[in-house]
């Protein structure tokens, strides 16, 4: 069974940065065709896409978040982090990692989020001006 673990959350003042992580347990048999992502869903609005890595390795950002976060994942495909600088009181959601056996490349940037096979717990990031 997939698990993941998201962690790093907290608060920040506008313009400051925050580090998630996400660790994933019980992929190893299916980590070829994973692909993972960051979305998060801010108080009374929908769930929204952040940031996502296909099992290609290509990166794909929401506009609201590119240039200013940056994903990465490890080569076991166990850990996957989400670098946030120059935070903005927009950005306070809470965060939720998610695994697809499919592309999420498309899914990040759409307001239909769906196709997503395992999430997280969450972590909140809360961005004070």
């Amino acid at each position: 069974q997939v698990q993941l673990a998201e962690s790093g959350g907290g608060s920040v003042q506008s313009g400051g940065s925050l580090r998630l992580s996400c660790q994933a347990s019980g992929i190893t048999a299916a980590a070829s065709t994973f692909c993972m992502g960051w979305f998060r869903q801010a108080p009374g609005k929908a769930v929204e896409g952040v940031a996502a890595v296909d099992s290609d390795g290509s990166r794909h950002y929401a506009a609201s978040v590119k240039g200013r976060f940056t994903i990465s994942q490890d080569s076991a495909k166990e850990t996957l982090s989400l670098q946030m600088d120059s935070l903005k009181p927009d950005d306070t959601a809470m965060y939720y990692c998610a695994a697809s056996f499919s592309s999420l490349g498309r899914v990040v940037v759409s307001t239909l989020i769906r196709g997503i096979n395992y999430w997280g717990q969450g972590t909140q990031v809360t961005v004070s001006s």
